[in-house]
């Protein structure tokens, strides 16, 4: 039995019908909650299941069936449900899992065309028979899989091959009692969960510590929450859901924050009272916006994970935090900083799937670059894939202008560039109802906080929002930033005129011509279209 599921026991004893888990239609208290685990774990073991996919709908089920894995010893592998056929397909087979656990098995096309094969049934749950299991046939030579896996995560939904990051129940556990541990002086007992469950950071952050505090998590669908498979998020939705469950806590990504704060200056929809913790994470957010965010009712706090770490590994709380910061490191894990990248220790995953295994390997390089201070607060500083060299030598983190960017409400995403380039430009997708000289104006004002060498002299508009589906956003957002620059290369050959580029069917090859690029010598040049804009 793993620490979750004792600890869970325990708290079940003591606060046996307080509200565990409510969604649409089914409710649980915390005793009843024990109960179905220990039930559906049985179910799970009498057919043999050693790796289970697990692709439904935010409910409680889902916790259930994630819980009954844990106290199964079964390794679960959550399958967000935007996922492609081909993505599907890969993951099932990179896995081996053996098993297929959905709530649409009957209905969903794509999943029948997967998991079809002659002479499989699939069965029902007795105890959840919303939820179908279908056998898999897995392929004769295994996968690798590290000793102790109990969640396979998936680290992007990008590409055709996403890769599996195995985590341990032990990982799990630490970082759900050091998130409660630091959030001790808060007294939260209803969280919703506004996150796909397959999200890790919403399954531990928000489930797991919502569950090992005796609080109550709230599980509406998806659709009913807002969200339209990978294409984005009905915001107004959100806010429904909200003043609905009057929750204590949620967790958000930075563009469903930046939409939130859009509702209550636009529509004057006022989040309630009840809020008392929301933590953000997955990109960088400006201290001006999280200062706005506060301003309008979100108690705001950001954070820094990595899947790899088990989800979080530092965080602003109420009693305690630094603007501007990624937050305090938590008590499971140690972060140092070598040649300045941050170094996380002590809690980390047990491999990849199909990687070697290194039963010593307690470190993970991040590949973010930032530094600690005196009072162990992190401080982030962009990723070291992602620096910028301009041509005069200078290394610029594309997040930091991005963060100022993105803190305008006319801005609903943007990707900053001009690596070997002589200055800095930005791709915008604009938001509607706003102008080009609304965008050009914020910028302008930007650039003034900016020092000279990060300040943005060009801009394009994307012609339309970025999307996971497209491959140009991860599965929690964050920008492919290579990706996106193939998509629109004539946006990036406006910006740069001295980079020449081609099409040859889908491939695109660019180059630059070693040209001095010249500085425009008028305050704003648009060109014919109206989609360029080229800042003084």
């Amino acid at each position: 039995m793993t620490d979750l599921i004792s600890e869970l026991r325990r708290i079940a004893s003591a606060l046996g019908a307080r509200p565990a888990l409510s969604g649409e239609r089914d409710h649980y208290v915390y005793k009843d909650l024990i109960a179905v685990v220990d039930t559906l774990a049985g179910e799970l073991s009498a057919k043999g299941i050693r790796r289970a996919a697990l692709i439904a709908d935010n409910s409680p089920a889902w916790v259930i069936v994630d819980l009954a894995c844990l106290q199964a010893g079964i390794a679960l592998i959550p399958i967000p449900g935007f996922f492609s056929q081909a993505q599907l397909t890969n993951v099932l087979a990179s896995s081996a899992a053996d098993t297929l656990i959905s709530d649409r098995l009957s209905s969903d096309p794509q999943l029948q065309i997967v998991c079809d094969s002659a002479g499989v049934v699939a069965t029902a749950f007795n105890c959840l028979p919303e939820l179908t299991a279908w056998p898999l046939a897995v392929a004769a030579h295994n996968t690798s899989m590290p000793r102790g896996t109990a969640k396979i995560t998936y680290t992007s939904g990008s590409t055709g091959a996403p890769k599996g990051v195995c985590l341990s129940a032990p990982n799990l556990f630490a970082t759900a009692t050091a998130l409660n541990a630091a959030l001790s002086t808060s007294t939260l007992r209803r969280h919703l969960a506004v996150l796909p469950l397959a999200t890790l950071l919403e399954n531990v952050a928000g489930v797991y510590a919502g569950l090992l505090r005796g609080a109550e998590v709230v599980l509406p669908g998806l659709q009913s929450l807002g969200w339209a498979g990978s294409s984005g998020l009905e915001v107004s939705e959100l806010a429904n859901n909200i003043s609905r469950w009057q929750p204590d806590s949620f967790v958000s990504l930075p563009q469903i924050l930046k939409d939130l704060i859009a509702l209550v200056e636009r529509d004057h929809w006022q989040p309630p009272a009840s809020l008392l913790f929301v933590a953000v994470g997955g990109a960088r957010v400006a201290p001006e916006q999280i200062a706005q965010a506060r301003e309008l009712g979100f108690p705001v706090y950001e954070g820094y994970g990595l899947s790899e770490c088990g989800s979080v590994v530092s965080l602003n709380t109420p009693g305690g935090e630094r603007p501007g910061s990624a937050g305090k490191v938590l008590s499971h894990c140690d972060v140092e900083i070598v040649e300045g990248q941050v170094i996380v220790k002590g809690n980390v995953y047990l491999g990849y799937l199909n990687g070697e295994e290194d039963p010593f390997a307690q470190a993970l390089a991040t590949g973010d670059l930032g530094e600690v201070d005196d009072n162990g607060f992190l401080w982030l500083k962009g990723r070291s894939k992602n620096l910028l060299v301009s041509s005069y030598g200078r290394n610029i983190s594309p997040e930091w202008p991005e963060s100022e960017l993105m803190a305008y409400a006319g801005v609903t995403q943007c990707l900053v560039i001009g690596d070997a380039e002589a200055y800095c430009s930005a791709l915008i997708f604009i938001t509607p109802g706003y102008s080009y000289d609304d965008i050009g104006q914020y910028i302008r004002e930007c650039n003034q906080r900016l020092p000279d060498y990060a300040q943005l002299k060009c801009w394009a508009a994307l012609p339309k929002r970025l999307t996971v589906a497209d491959g140009l956003l991860t599965a929690n957002g964050r920008l492919q930033r290579d990706a996106i620059l193939t998509a629109y290369p004539e946006l990036l050959a406006h910006c740069y005129p001295s980079i020449v580029y081609s099409q040859a069917g889908s491939q695109r090859h660019f180059r630059s011509s070693g040209q001095t690029i010249r500085r425009l010598d008028t305050d704003t040049q648009r060109r014919s279209n109206g989609e360029q804009h080229d800042l003084l």
